[in-house]
């Protein structure tokens, strides 16, 4: 009986999931215009999602030793070189996490 609550409550989850993903388009399923506080959020909120990560990411940062702080700086301008140069933001998040993991493992 034990092994059945296991897969019942990833069931459960699966379900949650699905339906808060499939909720906005049941909402604004094209027959109404979609509020602008809506259109605003989508246009704002990647932006500052990626400032928020980019300050969590850099929130520890030592500048007591060159190995503190050297390798996230040259990790955090590889991806902004790359998406100004390429503008695929999984490319240059892929690539300055490489970056970063060769220079802290390797370099520094």
């Amino acid at each position: 009986m034990t092994d059945f609550y296991p897969w019942l409550l990833v069931a459960v989850i699966a379900l949650v999931t699905a339906g808060i993903r499939f909720l906005p388009f049941l909402i604004f399923n094209g027959q109404r215009k979609t509020p602008a506080i809506i259109d605003k959020l989508g246009r704002v909120l990647p932006c500052a999602i990626m400032g928020m990560l980019v300050v969590y990411c850099l929130k520890g940062t030592r500048f007591d030793s060159p190995s503190g702080f050297l390798p996230p700086l040259i990790a955090c301008l590889v991806v902004g070189v790359l998406h100004i140069w390429k503008r695929n933001t999984l490319l240059s998040i892929i690539c300055g996490t490489v970056c970063y993991m060769a220079l802290v493992q390797l370099v520094f």
